[in-house]
């Protein structure tokens, strides 16, 4: 299957470019900078592997996973930063770093139905997700970081997806999690009805929309979430704020609320906001991290491969026509009913591949 379009918005040829923009900025050993030359960390490496995927490279995308697992500490951590090279620049290991391998895995799998793959990289994922619950409180949350327990509910948030599909692919691999199922209803409890649980970062928008995102929030309360705080962060024809209280736009939040309208059914307006950030487009595909308002200023100046991904995804989210493309809608549905939902449909690996024809 091709890449996807947006009508009106992105071509297929223009995802296409926007995906050789993040492969050219890929370092021989598979990672993923933010630029090349810049740091890396864990997550956003993820998110750039998984747009690889969506624009056909595979072997591209494989690679980026192979570079996590070959760097993967033996608690089943990575660094926070690595400069160029994998020099180790930040130690702390993030929990929600850690367990965004179980979100990209499968989304792999999806474009290419290779069990081989998931074999290969159970290991690190079982690994990394026995990591994240280690970092548990009794009431749910999950502390941001190893030996700091204060949790965040952005990370918390996409924990829960990465524990959701951590089960699925537990499953494939025939070693079933039943603690990692628990430890994902015990976060969405915390994250619904413990708000007092996390640290107060309710300035930035991605404490209010990754709720939903991160399938915890779903169906009434989480329309009245984002009906709650659209005017806080939205600006009509721009984007979204990145914080509430600076004329800042940028290009990653944008889509990924985009992505989020997506999983309750909102996708008018999810295709206006990507419409809207397109002003952060450059010739090559590339994409600019943001832009202030108040003075037209691209900031930061870099053009950034998490920000281009976050694009590829959301373009692909609302084309729907490929099974990867519920893989941030389909976590709602692991939350309620504890089956894969329409994931569950690719229970012959074939499946994938007969979706996918470059495969």
């Amino acid at each position: 299957m091709s890449a996807p379009d947006l009508a009106g918005v992105l071509s297929t040829d223009q995802i296409l470019e926007t995906v050789a923009s993040i492969a050219t900025e890929q370092e021989e050993t598979g990672a993923i900078p933010w630029y090349r030359g810049g740091q890396l960390d864990p997550w956003d490496h993820v998110e750039a592997a998984m747009a690889l995927d969506v624009g056909g490279e595979h072997d591209r995308a494989a690679a980026a996973y192979d570079w996590l697992r070959r760097t993967q500490r033996p608690d089943g951590s990575w660094a926070a930063r690595y400069d160029a090279g994998g020099v180790v620049a930040d130690p702390t290991a993030e929990t929600n770093h850690a367990g965004y391998l179980a979100v990209g895995c499968w989304h792999h799998w999806l474009c290419t139905g290779d069990d081989g793959f998931l074999a290969r990289m159970w290991p690190a994922v079982r690994r990394a997700l026995d990591f994240v619950t280690g970092c548990q409180a009794p009431g749910g949350e999950i502390g941001w970081a190893a030996g700091d327990p204060v949790a965040l509910l952005t990370g918390s948030s996409s924990i829960h997806q990465a524990l959701r599909y951590g089960v699925a692919i537990a499953e494939r691999a025939g070693e079933p999690q039943p603690d990692w199922e628990l430890a994902a209803d015990l976060l969405a409890s915390a994250i619904n009805r413990r708000p007092e649980a996390f640290a107060d970062k309710s300035r930035f928008s991605m404490d209010w929309y990754y709720p939903i995102l991160g399938g915890a929030v779903t169906g009434t309360a989480a329309r009245q979430r984002i009906e709650k705080r659209w005017d806080a962060f939205v600006v009509p024809g721009k984007g979204v704020f990145c914080v509430s209280d600076q004329p800042w736009v940028t290009g990653a939040e944008t889509c990924e609320l985009a992505l989020a309208l997506d999983t309750i059914g909102e996708r008018d307006a999810a295709a206006e906001l990507v419409a809207a950030m397109q002003h952060l487009r450059e010739a090559d595909g590339s994409y600019w991290t943001g832009l202030v308002l108040t003075d037209g200023v691209r900031w930061p100046v870099e053009r950034t491969t998490w920000t281009a991904a976050a694009v590829v995804l959301a373009v692909d989210a609302l084309h729907g026509q490929h099974p990867r493309s519920g893989i941030f809608r389909d976590t709602g549905k692991l939350t309620d009913t504890g089956e894969l939902g329409d994931t569950g449909e690719l229970s012959d690996p074939g499946a994938a591949s007969a979706a996918n024809p470059s495969h």
